[in-house]
């Protein structure tokens, strides 16, 4: 089961971390946090598909048709793993290549978004210090990567619980 935790984890990670270098380095500036947000999130969906596809894989014809259910979830979190680490490398090889500051842009946008709700200018006084002590804190990589992995792995968990509780059913797409 480790073998194909790391076989379909590395898939999976390929699948996310390419789309993630790919529009890091090319379009990252030009489109706006909504359409950065589906671009990333559809990726990792297209990408956790293998969750569904090593479990099921898992299922038929490795163990004869029949997976229980947490055996299944503990693979999927695995892949979720190995997916998650390419995705942190492939958004530190973003910020490597291209120099993006992108706490800068959040924290303008998140007080932007403030100023524009009609916050007093306490509120954002406190807002603006904690997003600055964020900030320096994503200076330091030690920081940024688990950060940057909470990103994926909500996903991937949420998959993996999806996937581990259907394909526990040896009735639900029964090999043929």
């Amino acid at each position: 089961m480790i073998r194909h935790i790391l076989i379909f984890g590395t898939i999976a990670g390929l699948i996310v971390g390419s789309v993630l270098f790919g529009t890091g380095v090319t379009i990252l500036h030009d489109v706006t946090p909504t359409i950065g947000m589906a671009i990333g999130y559809t990726s990792m969906l297209v990408a956790f598909s293998m969750i569904f596809i090593a479990i099921k894989r898992q299922r038929d014809i490795v163990q004869g048709g029949v997976i229980r259910f947490l055996p299944a979830l503990g693979m999927g979190l695995g892949i979720t793993i190995v997916a998650g680490i390419f995705y942190v490398l492939a958004w530190e090889g973003v910020l490597a290549v291209t120099g993006f500051d992108f706490m800068a842009g959040y924290v303008e946008a998140d007080l932007d978004a403030m100023r524009a709700a009609g916050a007093d200018a306490a509120a954002i006084a406190r807002r603006s210090a904690e997003l600055n002590a964020m900030m320096a804190g994503y200076d330091n990589p030690l920081y940024r990567m688990p950060l940057t992995f909470t990103e994926i792995a909500p996903v991937g968990a949420v998959i993996s619980l999806i996937s581990a509780a259907l394909l526990a059913n040896p009735r639900f797409l029964p090999a043929r």
